[in-house]
C-alpha cells in the first residue's frame, strides 16, 4: 500500500520536501507577483474562453453563409486581431521604456474589458457579424501592441531579487496555460449548453475586474530613469539596433517569429479539424484545446522547476523540432485517442520553446531597453501570426487542412535544427553577460578571485 512506503508521498515536514517547494515557488516570496498571479489567473481564464468562443463563432457564421471559406474567414479573423502587434508594438515598446507600466497596465486591461463587453451585447443579442467580430479584434489588436510588451517588462518589477526572474517568467506562463487548460472546455460546455458564445465573453469582460483590483491595490516603486527620453523615432531605431544586431537575441527572436508564423496553423485550423476530420462538434473543439492546455501546463512546471538558464538553448532546439514532429503527427491522425496526446505533446512543446526564449531574452537584455526588446519579441510571437493565419487558410483551401498543417510542422523541425548547430557559436557571447549578472556564480566567483589576487600581487 502507498501508506506504508513513507516515500511514496513528499513529507512536508522534512526541511529538504520545504525547500523544493520554496523553490519551485520562489517567485511568490514578492507580495505583487502574488496579486498579479492571481488576478491574471482568473483574467486568462476569461480569454481563453473568449479565444475558443470567437473562433467557434466565426466558423459557425462562415459555415452559415460562406461554406467552403471557413478557413479563409478563420485566416482574415486572426490576421485583424493580431497584425496590429505586428505593426505597433515596436513602437509600444519605446513607450513601455519611458513611462509607467503599472498605469499603462490599468489602461489597457480596462480597454480590453470594454472590448469583451461588446463582443458580449452583440452575441447575446444575436446580431453579431464577421465583420463587427474583425473590427473588434483589430481593436484588441491595437490594445495588445501596447498590452503585451508592458506586461513583459512589469514581470521584472514585480519580484524582489532578480534571482527569481526565470521563476517567475515561468510561472506567468502557467498563468496562461493553466488557463488555456480550463478555459476551452468550459467554452465549449457553454456553446453547446446555451447556444450562444455571448455568454463566454460575458464572463471574459467581468473576469478582467480581478487583474485590475490586483494592479490597484500593489505598490511598486516606479523605475529611475536617468537622463532626457530620446525622439520616438531614434529610441525605435536604438531598439531594433540593439536587438538584431547582437547574434544570441537575433537569432532568438529569428527563430520565434518563424515557429510562430508556421505554428499558429494549428490554432487556426483546429475547427476544421474538430468538425470534419474528427467528427465532433462544439465540446470536441474544447476538449482538443483543453489536450493542448494539458501539455502547456506541464511544459511550464517543468521550466519553472529549473535551477538555472543555463542549458536552455538546447532545451529551446528540442522543444522547436517536437513541436514540429506533433504537428506533423496530428495532421496524419484521424482518430481522437491519438489525435489527443500528440496534442498533449504539441502544447507543451510550444510553450516550452516560447516561455524559455523569453527566459533567455530577459536574462540578456539591458534594463533600459527591455521595454523595446520585449515589443519585438512580441512582434515576432505574436504579431507575425495573421501572416500565418492567412497562410494557414489560403494552404488549406488549395493542399487541404491536413497537408497544410504537414508542412508547417517539417518547417518547424528545420528550424530547431537549424537553432541547435548555431549553439556553439552563440555560447562564447552569452557567457560573458552570464559572468557579469553572477548567473554563472561559479564562473564569476574564480574571475573575481583572480582579479583579487591580481590586485593584491600589484599592491
Amino acid at each position: 500500500m502507498p501508506g506504508d512506503d513513507p516515500t511514496a508521498f513528499p513529507d512536508l515536514s522534512r526541511p529538504d520536501a520545504k525547500a523544493r517547494i520554496n523553490f519551485f515557488l520562489r517567485a511568490f516570496r514578492s507580495r505583487n507577483y502574488r496579486l498579479y498571479f492571481v488576478g491574471q489567473l482568473v483574467s486568462m481564464m476569461g480569454t481563453w474562453l473568449t479565444i475558443a468562443a470567437t473562433s467557434w463563432l466565426v466558423y459557425r457564421l462562415a459555415k452559415q453563409s460562406m461554406p467552403g471559406r471557413e478557413a479563409m474567414v478563420l485566416g482574415v479573423v486572426n490576421f485583424a486581431a493580431q497584425i496590429p502587434i505586428f505593426l505597433f508594438a515596436p513602437f509600444g515598446g519605446v513607450w513601455v521604456d519611458r513611462l509607467n507600466c503599472h498605469r499603462i497596465l490599468k489602461v489597457t486591461q480596462a480597454l480590453s474589458m470594454v472590448q469583451s463587453f461588446a463582443l458580449a451585447y452583440l452575441a447575446l443579442r444575436q446580431i453579431i457579424t464577421i465583420p463587427q467580430v474583425i473590427v473588434l479584434q483589430a481593436f484588441q489588436g491595437v490594445i495588445n501592441a501596447l498590452d503585451v510588451p508592458a506586461r513583459q517588462a512589469f514581470v521584472v518589477d514585480l519580484v524582489e531579487s532578480r534571482e527569481d526572474l526565470p521563476n517567475a517568467i515561468a510561472m506567468s506562463s502557467s498563468i496562461v496555460h493553466a488557463a488555456r487548460l480550463i478555459g476551452p472546455t468550459v467554452a465549449g460546455y457553454l456553446i453547446y449548453q446555451f447556444k450562444n458564445e455571448g455568454y463566454c465573453f460575458l464572463f471574459d469582460g467581468f473576469s478582467y475586474l480581478a487583474v485590475l483590483a490586483a494592479l490597484f491595490v500593489m505598490r511598486v516603486m516606479p523605475r529611475i530613469r536617468n537622463g532626457k527620453p530620446k525622439h520616438v523615432l531614434h529610441a525605435f531605431k536604438e531598439g531594433f539596433v540593439y536587438s538584431f544586431g547582437f547574434p544570441p537575441i537575433r537569432v532568438i527572436l529569428l527563430l520565434v517569429a518563424l515557429t510562430s508564423l508556421m505554428a499558429i496553423s494549428l490554432s487556426t485550423l483546429m475547427p476544421i479539424f474538430a468538425d470534419k476530420i474528427l467528427g465532433g462538434k462544439e465540446r470536441l473543439y474544447g476538449l482538443l484545446l483543453g489536450a493542448s492546455g494539458v501539455g502547456a501546463f506541464t511544459g511550464t512546471m517543468y521550466l519553472a522547476s529549473r535551477q538555472s538558464v543555463l542549458g536552455l538553448g538546447k532545451v529551446i532546439a528540442i522543444a522547436n523540432a517536437l513541436l514540429g514532429l506533433g504537428m506533423i503527427a496530428f495532421a496524419r491522425s484521424h482518430v481522437l485517442w491519438l489525435s489527443l496526446p500528440i496534442l498533449v505533446i504539441t502544447g507543451g512543446s510550444m510553450v516550452v520553446q516560447m516561455a524559455a526564449c523569453n527566459t533567455v531574452l530577459q536574462t540578456l537584455v539591458d534594463d533600459d531597453k527591455r521595454g523595446r526588446v520585449m515589443s519585438i519579441f512580441s512582434m515576432c510571437f505574436m504579431g507575425v501570426t495573421p501572416f500565418g493565419s492567412l497562410l494557414a487558410g489560403y494552404a488549406a483551401r488549395q493542399l487541404g487542412p491536413a497537408q497544410s498543417l504537414a508542412w508547417a510542422g517539417l518547417v518547424c523541425v528545420v528550424g530547431g535544427a537549424l537553432f541547435g548547430l548555431k549553439l556553439h557559436s552563440l555560447r562564447p557571447m552569452v557567457r560573458p553577460i552570464y559572468v557579469k549578472r553572477g548567473i554563472i556564480p561559479e564562473v564569476a566567483q574564480g574571475v573575481q578571485s583572480t582579479a583579487d589576487a591580481a590586485s593584491s600581487g600589484q599592491d
